[in-house]
């Protein structure tokens, strides 16, 4: 079933379906009166079946509300390095199907990549396109946002206000610290994971982590591309979430 997200709440029982997503209903997937869809509004989603298509707009009519919660019981904020070539791409749509709540591109000191400007300005819009993609696909309720790039220094400044931040760091040895982090993850924390990109993270960036009371951890004894560190990194929260909480 196909799910689309609405910035206007339901009147009547009743979404519009306009815009872009108008024309994905009607042409692109030629869809027609009497077929269900999910339509999500702030964080929730409910079934909906197509009531009237017009030259302009389709009307979906709630059959069920609350239909189906793909919320997990915390939020995730994935501070990605920046990596090299399309690797930002695939973490973002991987991540947003995983469950996480905002990604937040961080330059580096060992990131390659560095973007001002215009060109940083389009490549978030075009990582937001992703998010909004991988988030209809996986049935999210929520399209994460994908924030401006930040700075190291105001990614930790954003990352204190969090309440657990964990940072995947080679040099840590032994899984006690990773267990210790997990441990202590509550249904409703805003829980923060830091990713280096290509060649990782400088020791100061990773004691500017545990000076605001992060946890340096391990993804194990295996080095880590960027991107698989990201995955594993969320997935190991996202899994600690749905089984623990």
């Amino acid at each position: 079933m196909f799910n689309f997200f609405t910035d206007k709440n339901k009147v009547n029982d009743r979404y519009e379906i306009t815009g872009a997503d108008y024309n994905h209903v009607k042409n692109v997937l030629r869809m027609r009166v009497g077929e269900n869809l999910l339509v999500s509004f702030e964080k929730k989603s409910d079934l909906c079946v197509i009531e009237t298509i017009t030259d302009t707009k389709i009307i979906a009519r709630v059959e069920q509300e609350d239909y189906i919660d793909t919320n997990l019981p915390v939020e995730i904020y994935l501070f990605q390095g920046l990596p090299k070539s399309d690797k930002m791409e695939l973490i973002i749509q991987k991540a947003v199907e995983l469950g996480v709540t905002e990604i937040i591109p961080v330059e580096t000191a060992r990131s390659i990549v560095k973007l001002d400007g215009k060109k940083s300005e389009n490549k978030v819009s075009r990582w937001q396109t992703i998010s909004e993609s991988a988030a209809k696909q996986s049935k999210r309720n929520i399209i994460p946002t994908v924030t401006s790039v930040l700075t190291f220094s105001n990614a930790v400044k954003k990352a204190n206000e969090l309440d657990l931040v964990i940072i995947p760091y080679e040099n840590e040895k032994g899984m006690t610290a990773t267990k210790d982090a997990l441990s202590k993850i509550k249904s409703g924390m805003r829980i923060g994971i830091f990713i280096g990109p290509e060649g990782g993270f400088e020791e100061k960036e990773v004691s500017a982590i545990t000076d605001i009371g992060g946890t340096s951890v391990s993804l194990g004894k295996r080095i880590l591309r960027a991107e698989t560190a990201a995955i594993t990194a969320v997935s190991m929260i996202m899994l600690h979430a749905e089984m623990n909480i």
